[in-house]
This record gives C-alpha cells, structure tokens and sequence, in this order.
C-alpha cells in the first residue's frame, strides 16, 4: 500500500455525532417501599414483556425527593435490571443520590432538578429578555405502509394513509392520523402533550400511548374492528371513543 493511501485511511472519519430524539419510557416513583415498587414494576411488564423486554429506562426520583423519602439507588437499580429493563439514566435525584447511580454506570439526566437545585439555579442564573418568537407546526405525512420493524418520529402531527404493521412503531410530538389499520404501537405527544390524540379508522394495535400514557393490547379486546376511532387522555387515563 502507498504511503498516500495510508494517509487517506488513517485521516478518513469512521464516526460521526448526531444529535436525534428517543422516546424513553420515565419510571416517576411516589414511594420508596422497594418491595411495592417491584411488585407494581412486575405487574407492568406482565402487562407487555415484549414491550419492556431490554427497555431502555429513566427513574424520575423528584416526587420522592420532594416529599423527603430516600430511597436506596443501589436497590432500586437492582430491581429494575432484574426484571428485564435496562436503566439509562436517572433525574430529580438529589447529590447523594446522582452520586450512587453515577458509580453504577448511570447517566444523570437534568429533565428535572430538585426545588433546592431549582432555586439555587434560580438565583444563580439571570432570566432571559422575553422574545417574540413563531414555531409553525409541521405535519409528516406517510403515503406507503409502516412495515414490521420500522420506526418512524414526527416532530408535529404524523399522518399515515396506509396501515401500520404490527411491529412498526410511530411516534409523534403532536397528533397521530392512521388511514388503514393500526396493528402496531402508536405514541402521540411523546414529548408530554396531553392534548394529542390519535385516530384512527381501525385500531388492533399493540400498544397505544398519549404523554406516556398507554394502554396495551389486551386492554383493546372491547374495541370494534374496522371502526374509526379517536383516542384521547381524560384523569390521566386514554379514552377510546367511536366517530
């Protein structure tokens, strides 16, 4: 090989960063019993398991924090990889704790921050001069059918006028629309909207989810085929109404 060609192979790039957007189920605990905890986490997997299975999973300890329960990071860690999930990150927590899931190999996240960090950040960091700004919302229109194993993210409304596969996974950060059967696994407002809705004209979905609430197959037996439906969030729970 020529010194030329070593040169060009050594300099060549083989990686790149990229920034992008993953929807990653939040574990928000509002008790530290650890025996509960686990035994309310089982009943959810066994709910999906192949939808938990190999999870990635984030554990939101700011309620627990805000109501002075501690609990133990090593423990619950432990619980969560136990039955088949796989923690990524952990936020709201407080120093100690953020410390202990670092050790683990845990990645802190700053979604959320303690009211005693809130406040101190608060003061710490001078508010912005107000800004006149206009976001247009964008909607991503899918022509062709959403196979098996594909996975599709809208930053606005997404609107499919074939079917979904079961399988295929599409997510949005607005409104989902599904011309043709939905089979696989639809997520609206994935970044917290809870007006987001879904419709669809027949749902047999695995799973469907609004600002992480979700409801998996077996809850669907009720729902008339080759109907259309909406489906919205009412107290927390979705609402599946005929239209």
């Amino acid at each position: 090989m020529s010194t030329d060609s070593q040169q060009k192979t050594t300099h060549s790039a083989v990686l790149e960063f990229k920034s992008s957007t993953f929807s990653v189920p939040v574990l928000v605990l509002a008790s530290n019993d650890v025996m509960t905890i686990e035994q309310q986490l089982q009943d959810k997997v066994n709910l999906a398991p192949e939808f938990f299975k190999n999870s990635p999973l984030v554990f939101d300890l700011q309620e627990l924090n805000k109501h002075d329960l501690d609990i133990d990071v090593t423990e619950l860690t432990k619980i969560i990889r136990k039955l088949g999930l796989l923690p990524i990150g952990i936020r709201g927590g407080d120093a100690q704790q953020n410390q202990q899931a670092l050790k683990l190999g845990i990645p802190v996240h700053s979604g959320h921050t303690t009211a005693a960090s809130a406040e101190t950040q608060k003061q710490q960091t001078p508010e912005p001069e107000p800004k006149s700004q206009t976001v247009a919302a964008t909607t991503t229109l899918i022509t062709h059918p959403v196979r098996s194993g594909q996975r599709i993210y809208a930053s606005g409304d997404l609107v499919i006028l074939a079917q979904v596969s079961a399988g295929a996974e599409i997510l949005a950060e607005g409104n989902i629309h599904v011309y043709g059967s939905l089979r696989g696994r639809a997520l609206a407002g994935v970044q917290g909207n809870t007006e987001a809705r879904i419709f669809c004209s027949d749902l047999q979905a695995e799973l469907i989810s609004i600002a992480g609430n979700y409801k998996v197959s077996e809850d669907l037996n009720g729902v008339a085929l080759n109907q259309h439906v909406q489906i919205y969030l009412q107290n927390h729970t979705l609402v599946i109404e005929d239209m």
